[in-house]
């Protein structure tokens, strides 16, 4: 698709620039209070400053978004079949995505005032699925598949996959370094360990950005082939076929560069709650904790499960903070994250469906 048929059908459906607004304003929000995550703990051990670390995530989020779009999008099909919109007409199925895209964007400003790690992943996920709800509701011929290997089966995979990864691969890392510097002089690793954590955590932003940017590219991409279709140009699934996706490159520079800016704006609510919140580190646990959250996430990435950064984060920073001792651990906060996680869900699920249920019953939009 060139850049001419874009904005042809950015003319013919006034809906489609809606949804591609709403989509970049999510985008942002999960740059300003998602990728955060990724700096919290370099910045908490006093490793690099704030200002550096914020515009370190946001290059790193920039460079892995463009090299998982090219290189492993698999996510990206995760997310575009959550719901099947395909049965629907194209003007009803952008509607319904516009919503979402809404309550997802008021689902992550909520979180973000009050300085709740909720994941944009997630959101982003229950806010697709109220809207099928919505729909379903509406009598409307959409479907939200489930099965072993439907994409709401990886997301389950995902979440819980990542858990426990997260801690028990950052308590046996930790474990693993404590056991090889046993000998050595703290006050002499120290410095090593400090430019080893600002490596890893440029490591977990990469990974960061490849793993949300592709979630976002993927929704992208559904606004553009629901435009393909109401125009019906032929354009076939762009997609599931890779040479038309690839043409598409500059959807990911979209994406990228919002999200790079929603970084820079930062969110130290959140870079607090997480890299201080938890338990306190030293350098070395604070580069266990990332380099483990990083290789964790692009590992999901590669097998196209869509996983929350935050909540990856979570896990190691718990797993090597465990290795201190489960006192040490703060398992109170702790436990109004599991709260918000377990909120996140059904709360983005009702808004979305709520949205849709509005979006729909404005004349020449539900039909």
């Amino acid at each position: 698709m060139s850049f001419y048929d874009f904005f042809s059908l950015l003319g013919e459906f006034p809906i489609l620039i809606l949804c591609l607004i709403l989509i970049v304003s999510v985008v942002f929000v999960n740059g300003w209070t998602d990728a955060p995550n990724a700096i919290a703990t370099c910045i908490s051990t006093k490793s690099i400053k704030p200002k550096y670390a914020l515009l370190m995530a946001a290059i790193c989020n920039l460079i892995g978004v463009m090299a998982a779009f090219f290189f492993m999008n698999e996510v990206s099909t995760t997310i575009s079949n959550i719901v099947d919109f395909s049965s629907v007409s194209p003007v009803s199925a952008l509607t319904a995505l516009s919503a979402s895209m809404l309550g997802v964007t008021i689902w992550g400003i909520f979180s973000w005032f009050f300085g709740i790690p909720s994941s944009e992943s997630h959101s982003l996920i229950g806010g697709l699925t109220g809207a099928g709800l919505a729909c379903m509701t509406l009598r409307m011929n959409v479907t939200i598949p489930f099965g072993p290997s439907s994409s709401w089966a990886m997301v389950l995979y995902g979440l819980f996959g990542s858990i426990l990864f997260g801690f028990f691969v950052g308590l046996f890392f930790t474990k693993f370094i404590e056991f090889l510097f046993r000998k050595a002089n703290r006050n002499h690793t120290r410095k090593f360990f400090k430019w080893c954590q600002i490596c890893s955590g440029g490591c977990l932003a990469f990974a960061h950005g490849a793993q949300d940017g592709l979630k976002f590219v993927g929704i992208f991409l559904m606004a553009i082939q629901f435009a393909v279709k109401a125009h019906n140009l032929n354009g076939s699934n762009i997609i599931e076929h890779t040479e038309t996706m690839t043409d598409l490159w500059w959807v990911a520079i979209i994406v990228a560069i919002v999200m790079a800016i929603g970084t820079c704006v930062g969110g130290y609510r959140i870079i607090k709650k997480i890299g201080q919140g938890l338990s306190k580190m030293e350098p070395y646990q604070g580069f266990c904790s990332d380099l483990t959250s990083g290789v964790g996430i692009l590992l999901a990435t590669y097998a196209g499960l869509p996983i929350s950064t935050g909540q990856v984060a979570t896990s190691s920073i718990l797993g090597v903070g465990a290795t201190k001792g489960i006192r040490k651990v703060k398992w109170n906060v702790f436990l109004e994250m599991v709260i918000t996680w377990i909120c996140c869900f059904p709360s983005t699920i009702l808004i979305g469906y709520i949205f849709t249920l509005l979006f729909l019953k404005i004349p020449g939009l539900g039909g």
